[in-house]
């Protein structure tokens, strides 16, 4: 059964758009994965198809309905074991072993938000986990579901061509990626790095090492120190215990 993303969006016109071209387009047409956009305002029972109302409490903007969001969860009928996901700037930060995770799985319902956000009820009462892409606001959660949907196709088995792509990139052991180069050798004064091309692989090897965790170390201190924490306690759980005296 191949990998299944339902979202839930007021334009499912938007969709699949970047989603058909590319990788993810090609595996699409393939079946290596499949997409259902469904209209959230399907669910509107008034003529004018409402689907938003005024915050309660006051202030600017409008909120998204929970009775009508509730239901068009419910008419997409998912499989229990399917994440409910609400794209949300409030949410979780998207990491890589999320996606590694979502990617493993059959595959998520994802709810794209709008106007000033959804009733915090229906966010409960249907177990939505929300999930961030960014310190910053969007017009929707159309973009963002975008990124998590693309995320998740390009590591489905046969979609990208060398396992290794998925293998040495930003994120993949808690580094960015290193520096990448190609011909020509000489670039507007810059040259390719000599050791990459010196055939010596152990030593490119270790090079690429070299300038990941620098780049990781530079940009990205968060993740240097999570990493480190988390070397360190591996090499914690590695030690040999001191044998015990009672021990046969």
């Amino acid at each position: 059964m191949s990998w299944h993303a339902t979202v839930l969006t007021l334009f499912p016109d938007m969709f699949p758009g970047p989603l058909g071209v590319s990788l993810a387009g090609k595996a699409l047409a393939s079946g290596l994965w499949t997409l259902e956009a469904r209209d959230i305002r399907a669910s509107a029972t008034d003529r004018h198809r409402s689907v938003d109302d005024t915050p309660a409490g006051g202030g600017p903007g409008m909120v998204l309905r929970p009775d009508v969001l509730a239901d068009a969860i419910d008419a997409a009928d998912i499989a229990p074991d399917r994440p409910r996901l609400l794209m949300s700037p409030r949410g979780r930060p998207l990491t890589q072993s999320k996606v590694v995770e979502l990617a493993n799985g059959p595959g998520p319902l994802v709810v794209c938000g709008r106007f000033e956000g959804i009733d915090q009820r229906v966010i409960e009462a249907r177990r939505l986990e929300e999930v961030s892409i960014g310190d910053y606001v969007l017009s929707g959660g159309e973009i963002a579901a975008f990124a998590l949907i693309d995320a998740c196709v390009r590591l489905l088995p046969g979609v990208m061509g060398k396992l290794a792509s998925g293998a040495e990139e930003s994120f993949s052991d808690s580094l960015l990626e290193y520096p990448q180069y190609t011909r020509p050798q000489e670039f507007e004064g810059r040259s390719i790095p000599e050791i990459l091309t010196s055939g010596d692989h152990a030593k490119v090897a270790a090079w690429r090492q070299a300038e990941a965790e620098a780049l990781t170390r530079a940009r990205r201190p968060d993740l240097w120190a999570a990493r480190q924490t988390l070397t360190q306690a591996r090499a914690g759980l590695g030690r040999k215990r001191p044998k015990n005296t009672t021990d046969g």
